[in-house]
C-alpha cells in the first residue's frame, strides 16, 4: 500500500475524492516544482463496488480499488486476483516450425546463436534460451550487441561475424521483427533464422518463422521478450520429452524482465510475475541469488517492485555502460563465487551509471536554462554526454518540465538522442511530423529514440514544439495523483496495508493502490536511512496509526 497521505505532507480529501495538497513550511519530502499537486480519482459505480464486496467478501477498500480498475463483475475479480492465466507455447501460429530448426540443428550437432538485446529483457531472454538448448545438449553461444557500437537489434556486421564463427541458426531474442534485410543477409550467407520478438512491427516481416503475440495468433499481446523465449523453451522441452526442468523454471527471469521493461501487469503477465516471484524466492538460480545479495534484497520478502526498482537497474547498467553479456553471464552461472563476482562487478556499474546520470542530468538542466523558456517541448543536446544515460535524463527532465523531453548525445556531426513523452501525447505521431530533419528514428507512443544531423537540432525543436502544441497545446501537463479509495482513521493500521496488498503483482496497468484519508496530519517525522526514508505518525481525529516512507 502507497502511504495514505503524500509523504511531503498531509493531504486531504473534499469527500467528493477530488482536492489540492495544502503546503506546509517543514516537512521532509515536497516536490520540486511549485505547481499545486491535484489528488483526482476515476469515477467508479458505487452499486457494482458493493455488489463486489458482498458476492467475494472482500473489504470494501479493495473492493472499490478493483471496480475503479475495470474489475466489478465477481467472477472477473477473482480471477484477477488468482493470476492464473497461462496459454499453450503451441498457441505462436510458427512455433512448429520454430521448434523444427531448433531441434534439428540441436540433433546435427550445429552451433545455434542467440542473438539477444541489451537491456534485461534481452538479458534474461537471451538466458532463457541459451540454458534450455543447452540442457536439451545442444551447442549453443549468444551475441549482445554494443549499445553505441553495434546499435539496437540485428546488425549486418554482427551478423556477418556470427556466420564467420560457425553459425548454422540464428535465434533473436527481444528484437528482429523489423530486421528484414538483416535476416535476408543472414539467409543468404546460409544461415537458418528464427525471430522471437515483442516490439512494433513494420510494414514487411522477415521471411522466416516468427515468435510475436502481436502478429503471430497468440491469445495475450503484451508479453516482454523473455516471456516469448521461455514459450520457445516451453515447447522444445515439451517436443523432446525432456523432463529436467520443470515449466516454470525459467519464470524467475520472465517475471524480471516483464516488470523491468514496464510490460502491463494484466492478463497472462500476472501470472508470469505472480509465479515468477514465488520461483525467485527460492533462489535457486545462482545467478539471481547473488544478485539479490549483492542488492540487499532478501529472496523470502522478494515482492514484484523489487525487480523494477532494485534489480533490473543493476542489469540495464551493464547495457547502458559496460558489456550487457555479464548479466547473461550471470543467470548462467553454476559456480557461486564467478556468480559473486559478477554481482558485485554490476553494483559497481550501476554506481557509476548514477554518478554518469547525475552528471548528464546537470548538463541537461544547465543546458535547458540557458535556451530559455522550452516551449511546448524540451529538445536538449550536448557534446559527449553518455548515449546510455540520455533515455533517463529525458524521463527526469519531463517529471520536471512536465513536457515531452528529448535528450541528444552529441558525436562530431551526428546526434543521437532519446525522447519521452506525457500522458495524452503520442510521441512517435509527433516525431513523425519532424521526420525531414531527422536521419531515423523509432519507438512508440511514450518513447522513441532518433538519429539526427548536429546543424539540423535547432530547427528540430522548434518543429517538434509546434507538433506538440498542435496536440496538446503548450502548456506544462498538470502534476496529478490518481488514488484509489478513502478511508477513516479508524481504518488505519495493518490489516488495512495487508488487504492492500491482495491485488498484486504490482506494476505498469496495476501499481500499488493510494488510499486518501480526509483530513489527516503527520506528525512526529523523523528521517531515517541517510535522509532517503522517514518515519511518522498520521493522525485522523483521536485515531493515530505508525508509517514509513521509503
Amino acid at each position: 500500500m502507497r502511504c495514505p497521505v503524500p509523504p511531503w505532507g498531509p493531504g486531504s480529501s473534499t469527500g467528493s475524492e477530488s482536492g489540492r495538497a495544502p503546503s506546509r513550511s517543514k516537512t521532509p519530502r515536497r516536490p520540486k516544482r511549485s505547481d499545486p499537486i491535484r489528488f483526482r480519482a476515476k469515477p467508479y459505480p458505487v452499486d457494482l463496488a458493493l455488489e463486489l464486496e458482498r458476492a467475494t467478501g472482500l473489504s470494501r477498500p479493495v473492493a472499490t480499488v478493483l471496480t475503479r480498475r475495470g474489475h466489478s463483475n465477481p467472477a472477473d475479480a477473482e480471477a484477477f486476483l488468482a493470476a492464473e492465466e497461462s496459454h499453450d507455447p503451441f498457441s505462436f501460429r510458427d512455433m512448429d516450425r520454430a521448434v523444427g530448426l531448433v531441434t534439428e540443428a540441436i540433433d546435427s550437432g550445429e552451433r545455434i546463436t542467440i542473438y539477444g538485446d541489451y537491456d534485461c529483457d534481452g538479458v534474461c531472454a537471451t538466458a532463457i534460451l541459451v540454458g534450455a538448448i543447452r540442457a536439451l545438449g545442444g551447442e549453443c553461444d549468444w551475441f549482445i550487441p554494443d549499445r553505441i557500437a553495434d546499435g539496437y537489434g540485428l546488425n549486418p556486421e554482427a551478423i556477418r561475424r556470427i556466420g564467420e564463427r560457425g553459425t548454422s541458426l540464428v535465434v533473436t531474442v527481444d528484437c528482429g521483427v523489423t530486421s528484414v534485410a538483416e535476416v535476408k543477409l543472414a539467409k543468404e550467407l546460409g544461415m537458418k533464422v528464427v525471430v522471437t520478438d515483442h516490439h512494433q512491427v513494420g510494414p514487411e516481416l522477415p521471411d522466416c518463422p516468427i515468435l510475436h503475440p502481436q502478429v503471430s495468433g497468440y491469445p495475450y499481446t503484451s508479453l516482454c521478450g523473455a516471456a516469448v523465449a521461455a514459450k520457445l523453451a516451453l515447447a522444445l522441452r515439451k517436443s523432446t520429452g525432456f523432463n529436467g526442468a520443470a515449466d516454470e523454471s525459467d519464470l524467475d527471469l520472465v517475471a524480471l524482465a516483464t516488470v523491468a521493461d514496464i510490460m502491463p501487469l494484466t492478463g497472462e503477465n500476472r501470472h508470469l510475475v505472480s509465479a515468477g516471484v514465488k520461483v525467485a524466492r527460492r533462489a535457486r538460480r545462482v545467478g539471481l541469488a547473488a544478485l539479490m545479495a549483492e542488492a540487499r534484497v532478501e529472496p523470502s520478502r522478494l515482492k514484484s517492485d523489487d525487480f523494477g526498482f532494485r534489480l533490473g537497474p543493476r542489469i540495464n547498467a551493464a547495457g547502458r555502460l559496460y558489456r550487457a553479456d555479464a548479466g547473461v553471464e550471470l543467470f548462467l552461472a553454476e559456480d557461486r563465487e564467478r556468480a559473486n563476482e559478477i554481482a558485485r562487478e554490476l553494483a559497481s556499474v550501476n554506481a557509476e551509471r548514477r554518478r554518469v546520470e547525475q552528471e548528464v542530468e546537470a548538463l541537461a538542466k544547465a543546458e535547458l536554462r540557458s535556451l530559455g523558456s522550452p516551449g511546448a517541448a524540451v529538445v536538449v543536446a550536448g557534446e559527449g554526454w553518455h548515449q546510455g544515460v540520455v533515455g533517463i535524463v529525458a524521463a527526469k527532465l519531463v517529471k520536471a518540465s512536465g513536457r515531452p523531453a528529448v535528450v541528444i548525445s552529441i558525436d562530431g556531426d551526428t546526434g543521437r538522442g532519446s525522447a519521452r513523452s506525457v500522458p495524452g501525447l503520442d510521441l512517435h505521431a509527433a516525431l513523425e511530423d519532424t521526420a525531414y530533419l531527422l536521419e531515423s528514428f523509432g519507438g512508440h507512443a511514450a518513447a522513441a529514440g532518433i538519429t539526427i544531423r548536429t546543424d539540423r537540432i535547432d530547427r528540430f525543436r522548434e518543429s517538434l514544439g509546434r507538433a506538440v502544441e498542435a496536440r496538446i497545446g503548450s502548456e506544462p501537463a498538470e502534476p496529478v495523483v490518481e488514488f484509489d479509495t478513502v478511508v477513516g482513521g479508524s481504518d488505519l493500521g495493518l490489516d488495512l496495508a495487508e488487504e492492500m496488498e491482495k491485488p498484486q503483482p504490482f506494476g505498469n496497468g496495476n501499481p500499488p493502490a493510494r488510499v486518501v484519508v480526509p483530513g489527516a496530519q503527520i506528525e512526529n517525522e523523523t528521517a531515517m536511512g541517510e535522509g532517503k526514508h522517514c518515519r511518522f505518525t498520521i493522525r485522523s481525529g483521536s485515531y493515530r496509526a505508525k508509517g514509513v516512507c521509503f
